[in-house]
């Protein structure tokens, strides 16, 4: 028959040219179907629709771009913004220079009646002249204005899919929802829905995500996905599900490198677990994490840190002032450290980030510092907490050790989070600031581990050249949590010195 393309085998699966894609649609599109890409101007439709065709034209099908809104001067302008050439893609534009033409127009017939029987010709003119295997049809929204009626729309819309179905046309229409919200034409027309949104925040750069509203005959990953419009096309980060991910790993405990520390957490860490980090500002958490963390490049495992409050710059040179340099670590590659922008990253990216480190890179040492900018800076953000359950019960599975720093507000007496982890995490740890004799010291405790016997005992805690250091356990002090301890024993201290100590 003229004008059809090559067909392909029954229920033939093909990549949408976005891998994290095909993943949400279950493997891809189904071939030679139409389906319908919505969303408002600047939401990522024509980049998708571009990658589609170019992956298209990397197999050896052709692609054809059916353009009744932008030109195809515009639309090559697009594909230079990410390094792409359109030449192995006809871009046909039903809309051109002569349609400006005053002696084309007509008065006999409604221009509407003339101009959408024209625009369907010159559809399938074109199609059956190149035989395309992908078609993408930008958009439906001029057609529903020449249309006129919903009546006429919806048959002229049913008419291309039954063409494009005849002739093996994997098809994506575009719409920019410019018509009521509550029509639902196209969808029950399409054979899938994928609908893209974007949203500006208070502060920081716009929010995309997508849904798959529909698509017969697959099973899709359902909710939104996260995604960016970056150099070189769209990224999309597929919604983490934790219970898809399992590795088997051991469950012997490891060190964290101060020997008391393990002690105190009932012999040191169990793999699979996360740990957090809980005391006001300064009172040596991040060092704590850094010590950790280098521990485990010990061992020979590779460590990732992400940084959300502060510079790299300035934990190395703190981490270097107390005897833990990092860069030899980072130079042979077994520590990668990121500094992250929160106004910039959207949840979703950062777990295809964290997924990124453990699969491809063998991350088993995971560190974020903090929680606080991490959780703060998406105000919007309806269910992060429940975005964070799911990536920590990931990390979990896969047998991650995670170290998590929650700051806290105040330094003795009441301090107090802003959220509430205790509930995600498998052990809490305690640090705070107390009094003794003039001195504002520090204070070290486990509140909680699911997984050993931990001490219940509060240890003096200090951040010295030589690193982290814990003491005896507070037996003499009441109050130490409250900041404003009673003392009523001669523990020794490690903030005194030698010969005041025998004195205390």
């Amino acid at each position: 028959m003229n004008g059809i393309s090559e067909a392909r085998p029954p229920e033939t699966r093909i990549s949408t040219g976005i891998g994290d894609l095909d993943h949400i649609l279950g493997g891809g599109l189904t071939a030679n179907r139409s389906y319908l890409v919505e969303g408002a101007p600047g939401s990522g439709k024509t980049t998708i629709a571009l990658q589609f065709l170019l992956d298209g034209a990397r197999l050896g099908e052709k692609g054809l771009y059916i353009t009744l809104s932008e030109t195809a001067v515009e639309l090559r302008e697009v594909a230079k913004s990410h390094n792409w050439v359109l030449d192995d893609i006809e871009l046909f534009e039903l809309v051109n220079e002569d349609g400006l033409d005053p002696d084309s127009e007509q008065s006999i017939l409604e221009p509407s009646e003339v101009e959408l029987g024209e625009t369907i010709q010159g559809v399938i003119e074109c199609v059956d002249r190149l035989r395309p295997s992908r078609v993408v049809f930008d958009s439906l929204s001029e057609m529903r204005l020449l249309a006129q009626n919903s009546l006429r729309y919806r048959r002229q819309i049913l008419a291309l899919k039954q063409y494009f179905s005849v002739r093996h046309c994997t098809v994506l229409m575009l719409d920019d929802r410019s018509s009521d919200p509550g029509d639902l034409q196209l969808h029950s027309i399409a054979h899938g829905v994928i609908t893209l949104e974007q949203a500006a925040q208070e502060y920081g750069a716009e929010r995309r995500r997508l849904r798959v509203v529909k698509m017969r005959g697959v099973k899709y990953r359902g909710g939104f996905h996260d995604f960016a419009i970056e150099t070189g096309g769209v990224a999309v980060f597929p919604r983490l599900i934790a219970a898809e991910h399992h590795r088997v790993f051991g469950e012997q405990l490891v060190s964290t490198g101060v020997g008391e520390f393990d002690q105190m957490l009932g012999g040191g860490i169990s793999p699979g677990t996360n740990t957090l980090l809980n005391g006001p500002s300064g009172v040596g958490k991040t060092t704590t994490a850094v010590r950790c963390a280098l521990t485990a490049i010990e061992r020979g495992e590779k460590v990732a840190y992400y940084l959300f409050d502060e510079g790299i710059a300035t934990t190395m040179a703190r981490s270097r002032a107390m005897g833990m340099d990092l860069q030899p670590h980072i130079d042979n590659g077994a520590l990668q450290i990121f500094q992250i922008d929160p106004a910039e990253l959207t949840p979703g990216e950062f777990a295809s980030w964290v997924r990124k480190a453990v699969e491809r890179d063998g991350v088993r040492f995971l560190a974020i510092d903090s929680l606080n900018a991490f959780l703060q800076a998406m105000p919007g953000e309806k269910y992060l907490l429940l975005q964070m359950h799911e990536m920590l019960s990931y990390l979990n599975q896969q047998g991650v050790i995670t170290m998590l720093i929650l700051g806290q507000h105040g330094i003795v007496g009441d301090v107090r989070s802003e959220i509430d982890l205790s509930y995600l995490s498998d052990t809490i740890v305690l640090f705070r600031y107390f009094e003794s004799r003039g001195n504002v010291l520090k204070a070290i405790s486990v509140a909680k581990s699911r997984t050993t016997e931990h001490e219940a005992s509060i240890r003096e805690f200090r951040l010295a050249r030589a690193g982290v250091q814990i003491g005896e356990p507070l037996k003499d002090f009441e109050g130490v949590l409250t900041g404003l301890p009673n003392y009523r024993g001669a523990t020794p201290m490690m903030a005194a010195e030698p010969a005041a100590a025998g004195n205390s």
